[in-house]
């Protein structure tokens, strides 16, 4: 009771009218000037002038909204009471979980041994389509593998195309790391990743994440493998990328879930999830 009449007594000594800052358009012609200036780099200069200008214009406007005095406007406060209500009789709980208080979904997710499998077949996958593709384009299986070897690997960006045909001890070596490294990364996410998408996971793994990865490469291949960027087929990289998804994925689903530990401290919980422990609430213990 005395807070509602603190606060009636408050809000009638509050002013019927507050000053605000006024309304205006010049940091809308600021943001477009800008825009042209930068869109003027990939179509013409007389772009880039009119953005120039306009931006100009828009810090000028601007600043004499502010500079020397700021331009306000009276507002009419209107003052409402706050009431807060629900029909609900009982706290709801997260049907999927009845018996945790608090339940941190997914409840179970996959080990990294899991991964680690998906990651290694996956990998598999690839490479035989790729050196499928190599037997077709080039006649030798060697030819794709010295392509990625060429993406850290600067003796084999020097290889001319007779000597990609060739197999190559230290380009093999580095392409083999590089190949495995990644797979195995990639599997590891996949097995994080495929619990909190229940529907379709494949769909998923297989395809979407095939799709714009290779749209992300496709965009910086030039930079990150000259030599690739000049020999690749995409149509070939893309069904390759998608093999590696479908059979990594496939080899995730089919590993044993274990419980995600949600009552482990931080520092033991994240990233290790191993089939052998389990929590008290699952042994029937007091926790």
């Amino acid at each position: 009771m005395l807070a509602d009449i603190e606060k009636l007594e408050r809000s009638r000594r509050s002013p019927a009218e507050i000053e605000v800052p006024a309304s205006t358009a010049w940091p809308i012609i600021l943001a477009f000037g800008v825009i042209l200036v930068f869109a003027g780099l990939l179509t013409s200069v007389s772009v880039s002038a009119l953005g120039a200008v306009l931006s100009v214009a828009g810090c000028v406007g601007w600043f004499r909204e502010v500079l020397p005095r700021q331009h306000e406007e009276t507002v009419p406060v209107v003052f409402e009471e706050d009431r807060i209500t629900t029909r609900r009789r009982v706290v709801e709980r997260v049907p999927i979980a009845p018996e945790l208080v608090r339940a941190w979904l997914p409840l179970k997710t996959y080990p990294i041994s899991a991964g680690v499998k998906g990651g290694v077949a996956g990998a598999v996958a690839m490479a035989v389509l790729a050196c499928a593709y190599g037997v077709l384009k080039a006649g030798s299986i060697w030819y794709p593998i010295n392509l990625l070897a060429a993406t850290v690997y600067g003796q084999s960006l020097r290889l001319g195309p007779t000597q990609l045909n060739s197999f190559h001890a230290d380009s093999f070596a580095m392409a083999l790391l590089l190949h495995g490294i990644g797979s195995i990364f990639v599997g590891v996410l996949y097995g994080a990743m495929l619990p909190m998408f229940s529907r379709r996971p494949i769909l998923l793994g297989g395809l979407i994440a095939p799709v714009l990865w290779s749209g992300l490469l496709y965009s910086i291949m030039q930079l990150l493998n000259p030599l690739l960027a000049s020999h690749i087929n995409w149509f070939w990289f893309i069904a390759s990328q998608i093999a590696f998804g479908v059979v990594a994925g496939v080899v995730v689903l089919r590993q044993h879930r274990v419980s995600t530990h949600e009552n482990l401290p931080f520092a033991l919980r994240a990233g290790i999830e191993a089939p052998g422990i389990s929590s008290p609430r699952e042994n029937g213990e007091k926790p």
